[in-house]
């Protein structure tokens, strides 16, 4: 029998626990297999107090009071208009998604960097100097408007690749983990998924939109973004194909595997249904949050998760020549499946099928379900 082949986007995650540690081992070594285990908890419950304590006190508490800004606005709708009646305010895991967000001067400002180094590669300046003389011949009173449908353009194809590019999903995945969506769910983000906005504004600034233009859409948009993870159940129906519903966003989140890889804008459905990935069901509603794979609990271990498997970080400053052609090497792998995620047969999700290969395409058919 022929090998099971997977497609070119799709890692294969078996699941990584402890249990397969002390499979071979004596009593003695599974004791220390344990004390280990324990010992690397309360690094990491250590690591994630230090960034916690540092990020409110170097930001004067300003995130201490966002977070109860926002805890005092929207839990009160979510009581009223829970989405799922049974959820609890203190939920499991809450502890983590706030701690993200008091680190989060300390996550924003290395993800500042990032976003930087990734704006600068991904060449997303490259079409905005194109388009500059265009641009320039817009009107000013829409140039806001034709700013935020561009911005969510940009994000939409960064979002998509964060998704089905393997190597970006390890990072993105962390903020997909969350099996509760509420008020707290959208602040646990990686540093590094935090680049995912840094093509959008690097584009938007070389097409000649004003810096303010730009601030304001990327505030919107992080803004409403927590709105959008609210556990309240509206609908909104009317709105669906016009503007991004929590409806949208809690599909997105769904680990459901029809919905898999759909609805990647932040403003507009458009694009969605324009590439082929809306999906808005009008028979049922997302109930199953989360991901398949085994990401770990705690900030501190969440935020090394997707490093696993890489060298000592003193290795690469010893070894440049050979650092940079790994860089080479990983960029030449991910910059192929951005193509063939770009690429890939409208409305086909390979996650439905993972097992089916064709000669004609490596996705297998799954024909796209569009809303009744």
């Amino acid at each position: 029998m022929a090998e099971k082949q997977l497609h070119p986007l799709i890692m294969d995650l078996n699941p990584i626990g402890n249990s397969h540690l002390g499979e071979d081992c004596g009593d003695g070594d599974k004791s220390k297999v344990f004390q280990f285990s324990k010992l690397r908890v309360w690094i990491a419950r250590l690591i994630a107090i230090a960034l916690v304590g540092i990020g409110v006190y170097t930001a004067n508490f300003e995130p201490l009071s966002t977070v109860i800004v926002l805890f005092i606005l929207i839990v009160p709708f979510e009581k009223l208009f829970p989405r799922h009646k049974g959820q609890k305010t203190f939920r499991p895991q809450l502890t983590t998604d706030v701690s993200y967000a008091l680190a989060s001067p300390i996550l924003n400002g290395l993800g500042l960097i990032i976003g930087i180094t990734i704006g600068v590669l991904s060449f997303a300046w490259l079409p905005g100097l194109l388009l500059r003389p265009l641009v320039a011949m817009i009107p000013p009173v829409l140039a806001p408007f034709v700013a935020l449908a561009l911005f969510d353009f940009v994000i939409y194809w960064s979002h998509r690749f964060y998704h089905e590019v393997p190597l970006l999903w390890k990072f993105h995945a962390i903020h997909h983990s969350t099996e509760h969506l509420d008020w707290a769910s959208g602040f646990r983000a990686h540093p590094f998924d935090g680049a995912l906005l840094a093509p959008a504004i690097v584009f938007l600034i070389a097409a000649g939109f004003s810096p303010e233009t730009t601030g304001v859409i990327t505030i919107i948009q992080i803004i409403t973004g927590l709105f959008l993870h609210a556990n309240v159940k509206w609908r909104w129906k009317p709105l669906h194909k016009f503007v991004i519903t929590p409806e949208f966003h809690h599909w997105h989140h769904t680990k459901e595997p029809q919905a898999i890889w759909s609805n990647y804008s932040v403003f507009l459905p458009l694009w969605d249904i324009i590439f082929g990935t809306y999906f808005m069901p009008s028979d049922k509603r997302p109930t199953d949050y989360g991901v398949d794979e085994p990401i770990p609990k705690g900030m501190s271990e969440q935020l090394l998760y997707p490093m696993r498997g890489m060298k000592n970080p003193f290795w690469y400053l010893r070894h440049p020549f050979k650092s940079i052609a790994i860089s080479f090497r990983i960029l030449k792998k991910i910059a192929r499946q951005m193509w063939t995620s770009a690429t890939r047969p409208r409305g086909y999700t390979p996650f439905h099928n993972p097992d089916a290969t064709t000669k004609t395409t490596p996705f297998p058919l799954q024909p796209a379900t569009h809303e009744r």
